[in-house]
């Protein structure tokens, strides 16, 4: 038999500033952030909403085992959201987030979406979408 995979359980962005990312993806995205300890005893932080979870790892402390090359910025992550993507322009304009590009139509895993996108702290690619 194939082995397969059935969802994604985490991914993990490294950030030059971890107090910056913290606050806006849970200001501005309505994340939760959470700090935790792994086995090895370490205190480290998340990001978390639904069931998904984004570790945070501080540029030049690294945990490991980690990417060969943990990159600030080097992320393109795209969120799902019901809510409308006009409420969302309405907060991040509120919020001062320049908005890049959007709304413009594209294809998510499962099918048509429409997207807006926007930079975190450290220039990754934010993808805001709502389903189609």
């Amino acid at each position: 038999m194939q082995p397969s995979l059935r969802s994604l359980d985490h991914l993990v962005l490294t950030v030059r500033d971890l107090d910056a990312t913290v606050t806006f993806y849970s200001d501005i995205l309505g994340m939760q952030a959470t700090r935790f300890r792994p086995t090895d005893g370490s205190t480290r932080w998340a990001l978390t909403f639904g069931a998904q979870k984004i570790n945070l790892h501080p540029a030049g402390a690294e945990f490991d085992p980690k990417a060969l090359h943990p990159t600030p910025g080097s992320a393109d992550l795209c969120f799902l959201s019901d809510t409308p993507l006009a409420d969302w322009q309405a907060h991040l304009t509120g919020h001062k987030v320049t908005i890049e590009e959007g709304p413009i139509a594209r294809t998510g895993a499962t099918g048509p979406i429409l997207s807006i996108y926007i930079r975190d702290p450290d220039d990754n690619l934010i993808e805001i979408a709502n389903r189609s």
